[in-house]
């Protein structure tokens, strides 16, 4: 049976609301995008729900009372703002040449979230599935639908939640909910989302993680190689320039990006689904290493099938709790 305040009146509050909260970072990560945002209509959702406390009579699960007034927040968030991208959303990959990264201001990229903040069930399959719905490319396609739609879609396919209970959160009907579930999976088939991603063993992820690193740092085209996949991809928010394949990704490495050379790469648990490391440069004194990039790894049997390099340090190393640079 779902908990309720009116159920408890003399329970503490702040741990019922507390209980709740890795589900609502993750609900609203998925409505906005950015893990910054979530946090911030999460502390708004907890304020309302104090404040209106003494006006809520357990007619509906407490769940589902919190999941409103998120619901709420987000859309409050979403009128003001345009939705969130990442590069491959802009325009198709180009040539791997310093002429073609530019900073778009007007864009609001998509930033990466520690798994640790959403994946709040033990259950190896939730945990699995929560990992999987924040994957940066779901995360995308989801961005493109109307927000209704995509709260429906994310209470539904990613939560669980039946279509009579999202109906009476959204107040709308049971015939209108799946209408907008069909809508929903129709634009996502448009995208690129790759739903069948299969399962990597842990002890192959791990050997191909180690690979990878060392192929890294030591700079090595030929261990690169047997590492990333030929079709692999590369981004670097902020910039546009997005890349599409492993030739592509050496000729910038070693070109306009030979700077990365000497790199050093620490682990920063997983984001989005997905390996996740904190690069250090060389620094430009000679002492130490400088922080350039959070990068998250996509593995798939192959091989690395994906690197997005988030280049805003100074905003991610914290969330992520990387270091602000390495002594020599």
């Amino acid at each position: 049976m779902h908990q309720t305040i009116a159920q408890a009146p003399d329970a503490d509050l702040g741990r019922l609301l507390d209980a709740h909260r890795a589900d609502l970072v993750g609900y609203c990560y998925r409505m906005l995008a950015s893990p910054f945002e979530a946090e911030d209509a999460v502390q708004e959702t907890m304020l309302r729900a104090w404040k209106a406390y003494d006006k809520f009579e357990g007619r509906a699960a407490l769940r589902t009372w919190l999941h409103r007034i998120a619901t709420n927040v987000c859309l409050d968030m979403l009128r003001s703002k345009q939705h969130r991208a990442r590069p491959m959303d802009l325009g198709p990959a180009r040539e791997p040449i310093e002429a073609n990264l530019k900073t778009l201001p007007e864009v609001t990229w998509i930033e990466p979230i520690p798994d640790t903040l959403v994946a709040s069930d033990p259950g190896p399959e939730q945990s699995a599935m929560a990992k999987e719905s924040v994957r940066l490319a779901f995360v995308a396609a989801l961005q493109h639908l109307p927000a209704k739609q995509r709260a429906a879609l994310i209470l539904c396919e990613v939560m669980s939640w039946k279509a009579a209970e999202v109906a009476e959160l959204l107040e709308m009907s049971v015939a209108g909910v799946n209408s907008a579930l069909q809508r929903a999976r129709a634009t996502l088939k448009t995208g690129d989302v790759d739903e069948s991603r299969a399962t990597i063993v842990d002890e192959k992820k791990r050997d191909m993680l180690k690979r990878y690193v060392e192929a890294f740092e030591r700079y090595d085209v030929s261990l690169l190689t047997d590492v990333i996949r030929a079709d692999a991809k590369q981004s670097m928010p902020p910039f546009d320039l997005w890349l599409q394949g492993r030739d592509d990704m050496f000729r910038w490495w070693f070109g306009a990006g030979i700077g990365c050379k000497g790199s050093r790469v620490i682990p920063a648990g997983t984001a989005n689904g997905s390996p996740a490391f904190g690069q250090y440069k060389p620094s430009a004194t000679g002492s130490g290493y400088e922080p350039w990039a959070l990068q998250v790894v996509e593995l798939t049997p192959e091989g690395v099938g994906e690197i997005t390099f988030f280049l805003d340090t100074a905003k991610l190393f914290p969330l992520f709790g990387l270091p602000p640079r390495l002594d020599a």
